[in-house]
């Protein structure tokens, strides 16, 4: 505390202490010291209560790192094992490394832009497409027994490999292609149809056809806004089904008419069906259209899964006519060759692998070799199709081909991708003088002639 006095004229400032004030000064800070020691006390306390956790997760790190280091090890020899088992499997499938299908995110296939022309009217077949190759075919309607015990008639008859050779000549010839009857006294070998619908199919020049046995899809109508009036007149739209897929079509609302149409679609009970692998069957309509429509001049097949949304006339027009071609199909939209095909249906179990192996093996004896994307010489594109939609004009070329690839799925594996690409080249092979007019178009231009849906679940 501070006071003035007075010294002489001048004020001196006179220092007074207070009692007690040192006592608290005193105390303050012996309390600072009693807290700076309790605290010291807490710090190395916490510190020894925080270092135990810190060391047993130390603890843990290192075990798990260890663990780590043991188990890749293990993996990479398991791995490594794996690898070695899966290249003594594809060296005894003999399909090369290079081919097989890489692993990759799904892609998406979208339409393209199709030239087709702005309407039907005032259309007109050019003059000059019938210019083809002209044979005489006949077909094989009855089989007498042999001398087996064990004959049995077959739908698709029982073809020698030396008639089998015989018939990929493009010459005037008798050929298997289905519908082959049994001795007198057999029963039918399948695919019977009413008489009625026989007079409808007769009559049909211009045909757009496809199938479902087994109840195995959904009916798919033709969209009508995009069928113009002439081709509603002129064509025949033909659904081929069995008793049970009509049930259950019936079921759902889809019941034919009084003329037995569901929409555009003239519905054709089968009977007796020929196989007992629904695919298989289904190639009868599918190939051997010109001997179901013997007086039709153009067919058109798809897939039950598509829907048809563009003119039949205009495909006709765009595939055949202004390509000059008597038979059109797209390409696969992902795979070109075949081994890759094979490889694909075995991995997905398509079929008996034992079977594939078999027909490839075969094929590649006599003389099936490998698609080379890089050779501009390739008579095809691609050695896949994708079958699910054909456009063909009924010539003969046209027709011995169906029937050559028809009886390649009846003697082999139903997989029909397996067998286009060797029965077209053998065609070629053996009639370099003979040219068969062939359009594989692109796969984007099959999404844009139909709506693509996925089967019915099993």
């Amino acid at each position: 505390m501070m006071a003035f006095y007075r010294h002489s004229n001048d004020l001196i400032p006179e220092r007074r202490d207070i009692v007690g004030t040192d006592l608290r000064r005193d105390e303050h800070d012996f309390q600072v010291i009693r807290r700076g020691r309790k605290f010291g006390r807490i710090t190395k306390r916490g510190s020894s209560i925080w270092a135990l956790p810190l060391v047993f997760l130390l603890f843990i790190y290192l075990v798990v790192s260890a663990l780590k280091l043991h188990f890749h090890s293990e993996f990479s020899k398991l791995e490594s094992s794996i690898s070695f088992s899966r290249d003594i499997q594809e060296d005894t499938l003999d399909i090369d490394e290079s081919v097989k299908p890489k692993q990759k995110h799904h892609k998406q296939h979208l339409p393209c832009k199709v030239g087709f022309l702005e309407s039907v009217d005032d259309l007109v077949e050019p003059q000059s497409y019938r210019n083809f190759t002209e044979i005489s075919l006949r077909y094989v309607n009855r089989e007498e027994k042999s001398d087996s015990n064990q004959f049995e008639p077959r739908f698709g008859g029982h073809q020698t490999l030396e008639e089998r050779e015989k018939s990929f000549y493009a010459t005037n010839q008798t050929i298997h292609c289905g519908f082959v009857k049994g001795p007198d006294g057999f029963q039918s070998t399948g695919f019977d149809l009413d008489e009625k619908d026989k007079r409808y199919m007769n009559l049909c020049t211009i045909v757009v056809s496809s199938c479902i046995f087994g109840s195995s899809d959904f009916l798919r109508r033709p969209t009508r806004s995009r069928i113009s009036e002439y081709s509603k007149r002129n064509i025949c739209f033909v659904m081929f089904m069995d008793k049970e897929t009509l049930s259950k079509l019936t079921s759902e609302g889809n019941a034919p008419d009084d003329s037995g149409h569901i929409g555009l679609w003239r519905v054709v009970i089968v009977k007796n069906l020929p196989y007992k692998d629904m695919r298989r069957t289904g190639k009868v309509p599918k190939f051997l259209s010109h001997r179901l429509f013997p007086s039709s001049r153009y067919s058109i097949w798809l897939d039950s899964k598509m829907r048809l949304q563009t003119d039949p006339m205009l495909i006709i027009e765009y595939f055949l006519w202004r390509k000059g071609a008597e038979y059109a199909i797209s390409n696969h939209y992902d795979r070109h060759c075949v081994s890759e095909e094979v490889f694909q249906n075995k991995r997905l179990n398509k079929y008996n692998h034992t079977a594939i192996d078999e027909q490839y093996t075969f094929y590649q004896s006599d003389g099936l070799t490998m698609f080379d994307p890089l050779n501009p010489q390739n008579p095809l594109p691609s050695y896949v199709p994708e079958g699910s939609f054909i456009v063909r004009a009924h010539t003969p070329m046209s027709n011995l081909f169906s029937c050559l690839w028809f009886n390649e799925v009846d003697r082999f594996t139903s997989r029909d991708q397996l067998s286009f690409a060797y029965t077209y080249l053998k065609l070629r092979r053996m009639n370099p003088d003979r040219p068969f007019f062939f359009n594989m178009f692109k796969d984007c231009e099959r999404r844009a002639l139909a709506k693509l849906f996925r089967h019915r679940d099993p």
